[in-house]
């Protein structure tokens, strides 16, 4: 898909496009598109990003909540988003063994226990063992690292996430060449 493809959707279109490049937080999809014309995707990436970083904090807390528990509740009863599934799927979180799942869920807990959100990390950047020590140090983590970590882990799943459309054909043509960043 090219910037101009994009600039050119419909709200419906472009929120049923990039609603969800930030987990669950279609507010943000929507705040960007009246931001358009982008000159390039970079430039609608970081309206994204200049949007997170505006709010308060506890808006920042709002959008860690919105992202599910690794592994968690969602995975195992088929509700994750579709993106969150593939995400967890390449981490290797969907074949965990029973001790793994039960490790992953009693870090889980602690850390929504001690941050009031859950633990965030750019799964399609990791795998099952670099999560489970992730979330093992982060939760050592003051509230306010934490929050920041989260955010900068939130921000790399859009990022990704934001490629990902990108690599789309336009509607009309298979052969639209990607616009650099």
């Amino acid at each position: 898909m090219d910037i101009a493809t994009a600039n050119a959707m419909t709200y419906q279109e472009f929120m049923d496009t990039f609603g969800n490049v930030v987990e669950k937080c279609p507010l943000i999809t929507a705040a960007v598109w009246s931001k358009r014309p982008f000159d390039n995707f970079l430039q609608l990436e970081n309206s994204v990003f200049d949007f997170i970083d505006a709010l308060p904090t506890s808006g920042k807390q709002g959008v860690l909540r919105c992202h599910p528990d690794l592994a968690g509740r969602e995975l195992l009863s088929g509700t994750l988003t579709a993106e969150s599934r593939r995400e967890q799927h390449q981490a290797g979180l969907t074949s965990l063994k029973p001790e793994e799942r039960q490790e992953l869920s009693q870090l889980n807990s602690s850390y929504k226990d001690k941050f009031g959100f859950p633990f965030v990390i750019c799964a399609k950047m990791s795998e099952k063992g670099k999560i489970l020590q992730q979330i093992s140090e982060r939760v050592q983590n003051s509230p306010q690292q934490e929050l920041c970590q989260g955010i900068e882990e939130v921000k790399k799943i859009c990022h990704l996430r934001l490629q990902d459309i990108r690599s789309l054909a336009t509607p009309t043509s298979s052969l639209a060449t990607p616009t650099k960043l």
